[in-house]
């Protein structure tokens, strides 16, 4: 076989190798994503827990990369503290050592049974995830088939002079090899998957046992690059950049002893055709085992090098919304949801200012109200546009990611409703009649005042609503509502009292007490009008919830009438 066709087999191979990657970490983030983001937020505390839980959830996902997405995330809005992060790293390096170590296994026969199982619950099962697990199926089906077919197109090699020739040069510039390792990682984004490509290499004899340790060094620095490159702000280069610190650290001490570890290493293990996961394993519990316990002190230091940069003076720059996160659904939908808070602390403002204006009269509260109304319709149109890129990248086959998508558009655009009421209904009409002379009474203001402490606390339990999903606070939001009616009716009550006491006290011939009165009625009900809008709006919050809460148990129901289907008969 030429050099061209090797070059063309094992190109394919690896390509499918990726593609099976892939599949099973998309297919266990879309059927588990949520419940492993909730699984890592609960066991925080601990460097130990922390590093468990890393191992855990790389050990599922079968990619580091996913891991410390959701670390970095959760670093880079401060949920998770940066020590903690730097634990889940550690373990998720540990992770896809373990993963490459399953995977080095000869389990080629069992390939073809998974790829069948994984089809056939890809597409008959009507839940989304034993869909996705039938989709992690078939992606491990097809890494098993990629590397049984990689272990026999390296084989050709024997009979390719130049290809042996220059992989074999690699032992004599132990630096070069580490580059190119590296460079190729990068590329392909997959430390599992080039370390198994050089563990093909070591088992067919192509490259020899020093190459091997050398190549696998420049695998473990190449998969620390791409989550470094992605990140967009300090708070979020970080954590990526210590995971790179610890593999180059680790990289440095052992490279100029390259010769006695391999020496060692075949000491330890004489098995060659193990020798890049077994180097792998131990290389990256070594570096758990040294970094582990200074997690804290690397923290400092990268905090020092990385300072938190100061936050926009523009408030409707976005600060949430990491492009890199879209590749994991869960990510970039808590990303989303942090920018929506912000959305909803810009009307709280806009509400507050609006109350001082109509309370003192000032028209100076205008232009603060207006430049919040700017931020509102910035930070809007930035979350829409992240949340086409994750439809993009993720097609939330979970009915809880895809309710969740639902959920923020739709907070999203309510507060961006909210936002024009206030500054474009409410201020502009409250302002053309201070100009006027037109002012409110101290029974207006008082009413006034209450409809915006009832919009407060209905705005609280929207954000409850939003974060937490809960039926029972949506339910109480929504029956809110009835309260501000009673309160436009006594409003409306107040402006028809005062238009009767005008015209019983004036003259039948003097119309202008009448007329005072109407416009200043009129300047209340107006006022009052559009505090209703915007409450109705902040009641809208709840309305998706409600339905996936019904939609949920109308699923649990259909479900458990499928698996027991003698329960129609009971009485």
């Amino acid at each position: 076989m030429s050099g061209t066709s090797v070059l063309i087999s094992v190109s394919g191979f690896v390509g499918l190798l990726l593609w099976g990657t892939h599949m099973v970490s998309t297919g266990v983030q879309r059927g588990f994503g949520t419940s492993l983001r909730r699984a890592l937020e609960r066991n925080l505390g601990d460097r130990w827990r922390a590093f468990f839980t890393g191992l855990g959830i790389t050990t599922l996902l079968q990619s580091s990369t996913a891991a410390g997405l959701m670390a970095t995330s959760f670093t880079a809005a401060g949920v998770l503290a940066l020590a903690p992060a730097l634990a889940v790293m550690l373990g998720a390096n540990v992770g896809t050592a373990l993963v490459a170590q399953v995977l080095s296994f000869n389990v080629a026969a069992i390939a073809p049974p998974l790829v069948l199982c994984g089809v056939l619950a890809f597409r008959w099962s009507s839940g989304s995830r034993l869909r996705n697990v039938g989709r992690a199926a078939i992606g491990l089906g097809l890494m098993l088939m990629a590397l049984s077919g990689l272990q026999h197109a390296l084989g050709s090699v024997e009979n390719t002079p130049l290809l042996r020739t220059f992989l074999q040069s690699l032992g004599s510039d132990p630096m070069f090899a580490v580059l190119l390792a590296a460079l190729l990682t990068w590329g392909c984004h997959s430390s599992v998957a080039m370390v198994l490509v050089i563990g093909s290499l070591s088992t067919s004899q192509v490259v020899g046992a020093q190459e091997t340790l050398a190549l696998v060094l420049g695998a473990n620095l190449g998969g620390a690059l791409p989550p470094l490159f992605h990140a967009s702000t300090p708070a979020a280069r970080r954590l990526p950049l210590g995971n790179l610190l610890v593999r180059l650290i680790g990289v440095v001490l052992v490279l100029p002893w390259l010769t006695p570890v391999t020496h060692l290493m075949g000491r330890l293990i004489p098995n060659d055709a193990r020798l890049a996961v077994n180097f792998h394993l131990l290389f990256n519990l070594a570096l758990a085992a040294i970094f582990l316990w200074n997690v804290k002190r690397t923290a400092a230091w990268l905090l020092r090098w990385l300072p938190d940069a100061p936050r926009p003076s523009d408030p409707g720059r976005p600060l949430y919304l990491e492009i890199a996160a879209v590749d994991s659904a869960t990510v970039a939908l808590a990303n989303a949801s942090r920018e929506t808070l912000r959305m909803s602390d810009l009307t709280a403002a806009m509400l507050q200012e609006a109350l001082e204006l109509l309370r003192s009269g000032d028209t100076a509260h205008a232009a603060g109200i207006l430049a919040h109304d700017k931020a509102t319709r910035q930070l809007g149109g930035a979350i829409r546009n992240y949340l086409v890129v994750i439809g993009g990248e993720q097609t939330l086959e979970d009915w809880r990611e895809g309710a969740k998508n639902q959920e923020i558009l739709s907070a999203v655009i309510n507060f961006e409703h909210i936002a024009d009421i206030i500054a474009n209904s409410l201020t502009e009409f409250a302002v053309k009649e201070l100009k006027r002379g037109q002012l409110l009474s101290a029974d207006e203001i008082s009413i006034v005042t209450a409809m915006h402490a009832e919009l407060v606390e209905s705005h609280r339990l929207a954000l409850a609503v939003f974060l937490r999903g809960d039926p029972a606070d949506a339910q109480r939001l929504v029956a809110r509502k009835r309260q501000f009616l009673q309160m436009e009716a006594d409003a409306t009550a107040l402006s028809i009292r005062r238009l009767q006491e005008a015209a019983a006290t004036g003259r039948p011939d003097a119309t202008d007490t009448v007329n005072l009165a109407v416009e200043e009625s009129g300047l209340l009900l107006r006022i009052v009008r559009d505090l209703r809008r915007v409450h109705s709006h902040l009641a809208s919050i709840a309305y998706p919830v409600l339905r996936r809460s019904t939609t949920g148990r109308r699923r649990k129901t259909r479900d458990l009438l499928r698996e027991e289907p003698d329960r129609l008969d009971t009485p």
